[in-house]
């Protein structure tokens, strides 16, 4: 879930609660406030009862229990005081309640029968007569309800708009985040540190801006410094090691210990192999210094076929099938290179390295000793080397650059399961 969705989800669920405590206290006190309203509409209208009174006795004597009468949306029935104890006819029951309120014993009372909302009371100027004064409870209910489904629609409503309004404002808000997310990934992308955010104020994400444009600067500075130095270590190590082998030529044309020199020439040999290897590891870091659509089964080709020149008793097998990808020619050859060399390095003699190309991968398979699990998880790691390749000469970088190259190319190396001897993958986007 996206910073702008969880803004807008908790904008909108403030809202919304807040919304909900309100409603749930308006709708409280205009319940009360209803149902107080219709006892005291039931109050004037026993108030008033003596007129009414005055219409039953012209129409029937006054004697006996009054039928319950209508009188606009009111109820009213008349109780002379001589029937009690007894029920009355097609309305509430008489209880001894009643009777003590007609005795001036108890109060006027409220009572809730059948949906009716009754008061009951002594008519004004008589000796004890009761009167029974009733509305329908829907009269407050209906309004009640009609109000629920309003402060519903409205708590629903406000924390729908507020969480829409909070996400527009997030998104206003976050904008500069975006900015800076996408040069993340455009200078992790290109290797490019000349890139620059734009500084837009000085609140928080303003300072964001600053701190990494400062941050890149640094950076930026570091690796120009990095690449001179391997400019000049380049240079610096290079002349006196093309000397010193020029030195030791000469010097085997002489009667000097031909073993001896060997040895010599040997170490500087390796000595040439590791500052070669030290600097490609360097530029690999550095991304990519050209790029082109590559034939990568040609290139494995070719690759192959440059080192079974100088690895004696090891045979190639060769599957490949015509595959793209765009990248760095020299670095792409040299990973291919890598993998293949140290396929036939740990190859024994007679043994077969087989190269397969397709779609993208490279598969490097031998058929030496393979690799131990505890070393599994440091074969890519520089300087990296097995208590078996300890003797063997290398300085465990040649798999720490096909990772670098890989990585610089958007891909992957890594090393497939196998039953027997080493099988290590290298895996580029493929051009479709």
């Amino acid at each position: 879930m996206s910073l702008r969705t969880r803004i807008a989800l908790a904008g909108g669920a403030v809202v919304m609660a807040a919304l909900l405590a309100a409603s749930l206290i308006l709708y409280g006190a205009l319940d009360t406030n209803l149902h107080d309203q219709l006892d005291t509409s039931l109050v004037h209208g026993a108030a008033s009862a003596t007129d009414v009174l005055r219409q039953l006795k012209r129409q029937d004597k006054g004697s006996g229990t009054h039928e319950p009468v209508k009188v606009g949306g009111t109820v009213v029935q008349f109780i002379p005081q001589p029937i009690w104890p007894g029920p009355t006819r097609d309305f509430i029951p008489l209880t001894e309640r009643d009777v003590r309120v007609s005795q001036f014993n108890e109060p006027p009372y409220f009572q809730d029968l059948d949906g009716m909302r009754v008061y009951t009371t002594v008519v004004p100027n008589t000796d004890g007569m009761l009167v029974r004064v009733a509305r329908p409870l829907s009269d407050a209910t209906e309004t009640l309800r009609w109000i629920a489904v309003l402060l519903a629609a409205l708590t629903i409503g406000g924390g729908l708009t507020a969480g829409t309004l909070s996400r527009l404002a997030a998104g206003r808000l976050l904008r500069p985040v975006g900015r800076l997310t996408d040069l993340v990934e455009h200078v992790r992308a290109t290797h490019r540190l000349d890139a620059r955010l734009e500084v837009a104020g000085r609140d928080e994400i303003g300072r964001l801006a600053i701190a990494f444009n400062g941050m890149l600067a640094a950076l930026e500075t570091s690796v120009e410094a990095q690449h001179r130095l391997v400019g000049d270590a380049s240079h610096e190590l290079r002349t006196p090691l093309t000397s010193l082998t020029t030195d030791l030529d000469l010097l085997a044309e002489t009667d000097a210990d031909p073993e001896l020199v060997s040895g010599a020439r040997r170490q500087a040999g390796r000595l040439n192999a590791l500052i070669r290897d030290l600097l490609d590891l360097a530029r690999a870091g550095t991304g990519p210094a050209r790029t082109e659509d590559l034939r990568l089964d040609l290139i494995a080709r070719s690759a192959a076929a440059h080192i079974a020149r100088r690895a004696e008793g090891v045979h190639f097998e060769l599957d490949t099938k015509e595959t793209y990808v765009h990248g760095d020619p020299d670095a792409v050859e040299r990973a291919i290179g890598n993998l293949i060399d140290n396929a036939a390095k740990w190859s024994p003699p007679g043994g077969r390295v087989h190269v397969e190309v397709r779609e993208g991968q490279v598969d490097v398979r031998d058929e030496g000793p393979g690799i131990d699990a505890a070393d599994l998880p440091y074969v890519f790691d520089r300087f990296y080397r097995s208590a078996a390749g300890r003797s063997r000469e290398g300085a465990g970088l040649g798999l720490a650059i096909v990772r670098q190259i890989a990585q610089t190319h958007h891909g992957v190396v890594e090393v497939v399961p196998a039953k027997r001897g080493a099988h290590l993958r290298l895996s580029l986007p493929a051009i479709i």
